[in-house]
């Protein structure tokens, strides 16, 4: 199994993207979360590449993609899910099962509510579409939503720091089992000049993707897409209620708990590959 590296113009913006296994079998899209990106997954890529045709870019604004200056680029979740759609039809996939974690869930819950005839299964990995989910460390970004004065942006900047990428990777984690590596690199693409704003302003837009959480489980109810939630459980951020509560409108899905924290693949690769790899067999083939 090899890994290729690529990256294509996408209405002008430059995507990276990590691609392994045969193009002739079923696709499996990576979306990554906030602050890192596709990098999250090479761990999990080997895994599934024998089988499954592996596609994971890096957002715009975050990893190998462009960063466009904010007057060029909307840094909105509902611009980034337009140039993800994009991203798949330029690549040609007509069909794909997608991985969501953190930000890659609203971004690719807007894709899958669009285009559901596309979507063949849906793994949710501390993706959260539900109310239930959203815990109180949430709050002082609740509080931007509904002031976003420059004083409530200024508290945020918090979130960019070393600190606080060290505890989302190791909160409720073994820490000796995560490597340094993954969190490192996070915080280079979080150094880069202009990008506190990028984050800032998509933190300040994330109160879109809860007002969007009702269309998602309209979707669910109305689609019934093959879901399997792969949950660290001790996330601080997306609390398991949030798994448990796919199964309001998703019956048949498959929840599965994970005693880690947030960046639960960088601890149990090999258990939600595994997972992954068995609901995808009596899903997709």
């Amino acid at each position: 199994m090899s890994v290729r590296f690529h990256t294509v113009a996408v209405d002008g913006i430059d995507i990276f993207y990590r691609e392994a296994g045969d193009a002739s079998r079923p696709t499996l899209l990576l979306l990554h979360g906030f602050p890192t990106s596709s990098h999250m997954f090479r761990d999990l890529i080997p895994q599934l590449a024998d089988r499954y045709h592996i596609i994971a870019p890096d957002l715009p604004g975050f990893g190998q993609s462009a960063m466009p200056a904010r007057d060029a680029y909307a840094y909105t979740f509902d611009n980034i899910a337009n140039t993800i759609d994009r991203f798949t039809e330029v690549l040609g996939l007509a069909s794909f099962a997608l991985y969501i974690f953190d930000y890659g869930a609203p971004i690719g819950l807007r894709i899958a509510a669009r285009h559901p005839e596309r979507i063949t299964a849906i793994i949710t990995q501390n993706g959260n579409a539900y109310l239930e989910g959203v815990s109180e460390a949430f709050n002082p970004v609740q509080a931007y939503w509904a002031n976003p004065t420059d004083e409530n942006r200024a508290a945020l900047r918090g979130f960019l720091a070393p600190e606080t990428t060290l505890f989302q990777y190791t909160h409720g984690a073994d820490a000796s089992r995560v490597s340094p590596d993954g969190r490192s690199l996070d915080d280079f693409y979080l150094a880069r000049p202009g990008n506190d704003e990028i984050q800032l302003d998509l933190l300040l837009d994330y109160a879109s993707n809860v007002a969007a959480y009702a269309d998602f489980q309209a979707y669910f109810r109305a689609q019934q897409p093959p879901l399997l939630a792969v949950w660290g459980k001790n996330d601080p951020f997306f609390v398991p209620a949030g798994a448990e509560a796919f199964k309001r409108d998703l019956p048949r899905a498959d929840i599965r708990f994970f005693d880690t924290g947030h960046f639960a693949l960088e601890t149990h690769a090999a258990e939600i590959g595994a997972a992954i790899a068995g609901f995808l067999a009596a899903t997709i083939g």
